[in-house]
């Protein structure tokens, strides 16, 4: 990517960060930069899902911003030999020469989406956080799928109507739920990179359990009841998506798989309004 930029003329600046945007007459006629240096010309903001400093300097300074839906929920780790098992409709599982098996579930719980979202068949669970006093979870797989778990963001589908005590961020409502939602996971999970986690039969059933299968994710789990601190609104919905899904895939519902907290990055809590008249 970068050397395309170049070869088409662009420039690529390390360890420069956009300070603002300089707007004249309400229009973006370029950036400062925190060296205070300043580039002038037409500005795309390619900033992701986790900008959280741009969206609040936007949303400061009159931008049009409005809140989005986001999916939040949890990672789900299996053994991956038991995906094999389910998906390939065998106890030998994939074999020699069958590659790692892939899942994908969906459905609706009281008038929202539960579903699986990048599915890392022979993977890893990772520590994602962007900020400090944050634990978020991804997931990653090796060109050779070759780890002994399998794991995928269980997630729930979430409104700005859903949060109703956050009403008063305004555009930023859901950017604020998720750093909270974040906060509470690095407490739950001892206040360091150690991630909050349950057996997955256990949440279900919203029972308590202290042992966790041995789980890929290098910083360690920490046993915590997430059916009793995450919000109902996203435990009930993933715990009857849950039970749906193993009536799809008998065995996919057990306690040797585990629940990881939390996955909240799987799109930005916010979109920038373009102006119709140029669409």
């Amino acid at each position: 990517m970068r050397n395309q930029i170049l070869k088409s003329g662009g420039e690529v600046h390390f360890e420069t960060r956009m300070e603002e945007l300089i707007i004249r007459n309400g229009v973006v006629i370029g950036i400062e930069t925190q060296q205070g240096k300043t580039f002038e010309g037409p500005v795309i903001l390619a900033t992701g899902h986790s900008a959280r400093d741009v969206y609040r300097w936007l949303d400061a300074h009159n931008i049009r911003l409005e809140a989005k839906g986001i999916a939040v929920g949890v990672r789900l780790e299996h053994p991956s030999e038991l995906i094999d098992q389910i998906q390939y409709h065998t106890k030998e599982g994939r074999r020699k020469y069958l590659p790692a098996a892939e899942y994908s579930f969906v459905t609706q719980v009281a008038g929202r989406g539960v579903y699986s979202f990048c599915m890392c068949p022979g993977g890893f669970v990772v520590p994602a956080a962007s900020g400090p006093e944050q634990v978020v979870v991804n997931g990653m797989s090796s060109s050779n799928r070759g780890s002994q778990w399998s794991n995928s963001g269980m997630v729930v589908k979430i409104r700005p109507e859903d949060l109703p005590d956050y009403h008063s961020y305004g555009n930023l409502t859901l950017l604020h739920f998720q750093e909270e939602f974040e906060k509470q996971s690095w407490l739950q999970g001892g206040m360091k990179q150690t991630a909050p986690a349950q057996r997955m039969e256990d949440f279900t059933r919203k029972r308590l359990g202290n042992s966790l299968p041995v789980s890929s994710y290098q910083p360690g789990l920490l046993s915590s009841p997430l059916h009793f601190w995450m919000p109902d609104f996203i435990t009930g919905r993933l715990s009857e998506g849950f039970q749906k899904f193993g009536k799809m895939s008998r065995g996919f519902l057990t306690n040797e798989a585990v629940l990881i907290g939390v996955e909240t990055r799987t799109s930005a809590p916010v979109r920038i309004v373009r102006d119709p008249e140029i669409l």
